[in-house]
């Protein structure tokens, strides 16, 4: 007699259940400690804003997170790249200190007038909290990448109120043009969840307001792709300015804390000259400006600048709000000049520049339907991939993989997007060193 076989379906219940448990307990520890670090950079703001002058101890406050880092840091230094990496290869638990160290800095940043983000923060702590429970459930490697996904998905859910754009993130951030299904229902119940609890202790998160879509035709779509452009083009300028300013002060300061120490000077020495107190912090402010009145066509460079010497230097936050803050700028500068409302251009731009800047397009559309109503999606979803396209095969995340080449080409998959950009110099140096060789070669052959 042929054994009956269950239905596949029955099979599934229990990995439901468990992940349904077990997303729902990182949720609730990710959104409670988000919800703290919203509040508690909502009272930094504030104190700062109240009190300008606190801008000239941002090297002092600069050189104290640097030495906590250096003393006590150093395995957890990689941030968000360390938990990308430990996604694709699995090697050991974050430590826990992770989570008070990037909170304790990321607030010092803000509180004395750096210009950081705070996505990066609420990731790596949420990511750090769930992994913790890696031993508490005996969790197999491929099991515990499905759990650091889901911390990294509450922590972007919670801090922006984005849950579906949370979930969609994380799937599609480990890898240029590749998402991961395995972590599809556990991302999503841990953003959903972790957004709640965020809500539930009182965080009220920013409201936009863009009017009227204009309707799809076809000025509005050549319009977006032409402003698509643009945004990508700033995202790579971004990614690329950070990664080569941090490598840059890596080779000529040695002692880490004097790298945020140093950039704070230049930070407040900047804003005191130019009267830049806009440019720090978040900037929410000037975000939401953006979307009722023209700004200063400048004002997404001066954000960018300010931002690439903040990060490239040592201090910590994360890069979303500041590229919101740029993309926003942009689009209400590139409206009048592409005939488009600027409030909606400057949505456009708040999700796009972030999208070529991160290489993913499917969650910053996501994230446009959320905050700004589904009737942005289509017009955002040509902004967002075009920008996806033009950023070409750079990125924030230098520890982000390479799953399948944005054009044909030769570009192996598996690689770091800091591996690929190590090999493109290599090739650039290649031909220079062939025409010496070849130079040195007539010269040694010639009578």
């Amino acid at each position: 007699m042929r054994p009956l076989h269950r239905p596949e379906q029955l099979k599934l219940l229990p990995y439901v259940g468990k992940w349904l448990v077990i997303a729902s307990l990182i949720a609730l520890l990710a959104g409670s400690i988000s919800a703290f670090f919203l509040l508690s950079l909502d009272q930094a703001t504030a104190w700062r804003e109240a009190h300008r002058w606190v801008i000239w101890l941002l090297p002092v406050a600069g050189f104290g997170v640097g030495w906590i880092y250096h003393r006590l840091g150093k395995t957890v230094d990689g941030g968000n790249n360390l938990i990308i990496d430990e996604i694709h290869e699995p090697k050991k638990v974050i430590p826990l200190r992770m989570a008070p160290l990037v909170l304790g800095g990321t607030i010092i940043s803000h509180l004395f007038g750096a210009s950081v983000g705070r996505e990066g923060t609420a990731v790596q702590m949420g990511a750090t909290l769930a992994d913790q429970l890696t031993h508490a459930f005996r969790m197999k490697p491929e099991e515990r990448r499905i759990l650091l996904m889901a911390g990294m998905s509450a922590g972007f859910a919670a801090v922006f109120g984005t849950p579906l754009a949370g979930a969609v993130f994380v799937l599609e951030v480990l890898a240029i043009g590749r998402m991961r299904y395995d972590a599809l229902f556990p991302c999503f119940v841990a953003g959903v969840v972790a957004d709640q609890v965020c809500l539930a202790w009182g965080v009220r998160h920013t409201h936009y307001a863009i009017g009227a879509v204009v309707p799809i035709g076809f000025w509005s779509v050549l319009a977006v792709v032409a402003a698509g452009i643009v945004f990508g083009l700033v995202g790579m300028l971004f990614a690329t300015g950070a990664h080569s300013l941090s490598a840059v002060v890596k080779r000529f300061i040695a002692y880490p804390p004097l790298r945020p120490f140093v950039g704070g000077i230049v930070v407040a020495s900047a804003v005191y000259l130019l009267d830049a107190y806009h440019y720090i912090g978040l900037g929410i402010p000037d975000i939401v400006r953006a979307f009722q009145e023209p700004v200063a066509p400048w004002d997404f460079f001066g954000k960018l600048v300010f931002t690439i010497v903040s990060l490239g230097t040592g201090f910590k936050g994360g890069e979303v709000t500041p590229l919101f803050y740029i993309g926003a700028t942009l689009g209400n500068a590139l409206a009048p000049l592409l005939h488009l409302p600027f409030p909606l251009l400057a949505g456009i731009g708040f999700v796009a520049v972030f999208s070529g800047a991160a290489n993913t397009p499917i969650a910053t559309t996501l994230m446009a339907m959320e905050l700004f109503g589904a009737d942005i999606g289509p017009l955002a979803a040509i902004g967002c991939i075009t920008a996806y396209l033009l950023s070409g095969h750079t990125g924030i995340y230098h520890a982000q993989r390479v799953g399948r080449s944005k054009y044909r080409g030769s570009i192996p998959e598996g690689l770091r997007i800091s591996d690929l950009a190590r090999l493109r110099k290599e090739e650039q140096r290649a031909p220079t060193k062939e025409k010496k060789e070849t130079s040195e070669s007539k010269t040694s052959d010639s009578p």
